[in-house]
């Protein structure tokens, strides 16, 4: 059995996460989860139920974060920067009521969701600057599966196939617009950094390209971080979430080896 609850944490209708938490005498570890869909309004968080109720079932409590997105009143630059950051400072106060143990707080982000993951475990090295809300809950593993880990190379993979970028969308113009703010949340431009972080990416996934993660976990391993890189060659981009399949149980070793049934 497991205990689920809807809590917002902003006044925005979309400021609000999904706890689940099973049912045990002891703190339970936490696993929050960033969706995905390009951070567009019109996919939500329900996309993670799935893979939520299966980590619940498998004792860890789940806090599946919506955000506010491109297409809401301040959704994009910088609202949705701002709502991650305060959906897991949260935590905090959901501690106590709901027995939650913060001391290893693991973040799975897919997709756009890996993307912001990413850019959280940066948040963590103690350089807090004035653009954005600090995050006060320490992170201890951050796992991208599919993850837009390189906004400038996600525009430009749009751009040759005549699409329009939705990063452009979600940062306000291009990198050549603004690339400031490109160099400040992309997780490629954020390296190094001192948390441990797992890849996960399929060969065929046709919406985020493999070499995004391979570009950037070869750029993380030359700047001494801790960081892995699982490439499942028969995985396109939503099999990942998927829990009935083999490429959710690579994403399961990743996040409890210990645990393996």
């Amino acid at each position: 059995m497991s205990h689920k609850a809807k809590i917002s944490y902003g006044k925005h209708h979309s400021q609000y996460g999904v706890l689940r938490v099973p049912d045990k005498k002891e703190p339970c570890p936490v696993v929050v989860m960033i969706h995905g869909g390009f951070w567009q309004s019109k996919y939500d968080l329900e996309e993670n139920n799935p893979i939520a109720e299966d980590l619940t079932s498998r004792g860890y409590a789940t806090w599946n974060i919506e955000y506010r997105r491109v297409g809401e009143e301040g959704g994009g630059w910088t609202g949705t920067f701002h709502d991650v950051i305060d959906a897991i400072n949260h935590l905090s106060q959901l501690k106590e009521p709901y027995g939650l143990d913060l001391s290893s707080v693991m973040i799975i982000g897919h997709s756009a969701g890996g993307h912001l993951a990413l850019w959280l475990a940066s948040r963590t090295a103690g350089n807090p600057d004035q653009m954005f809300h600090e995050l006060v809950v320490p992170i201890k593993k951050v796992i991208s599966l599919a993850g837009v880990t390189d906004l400038k190379k996600m525009w430009e993979f749009h751009e040759e196939k005549g699409m329009k970028s939705h990063v452009s969308a979600l940062m306000g113009g291009s990198p050549h617009e603004v690339a400031e703010r490109y160099q400040v949340v992309s997780p490629i431009e954020r390296l190094p950094m001192k948390i441990d972080q797992v890849l996960v990416h399929g060969v065929l996934d046709r919406h985020v390209p493999v070499e995004l993660s391979r570009d950037y976990y070869l750029k993380a391993m030359e700047q001494g971080c801790n960081v892995s890189l699982v490439v499942l060659p028969d995985a396109e981009h939503f099999k990942i979430i998927d829990p009935a399949s083999t490429a959710w149980n690579a994403v399961i070793d990743t996040i409890c080896p210990l645990r393996k049934s």
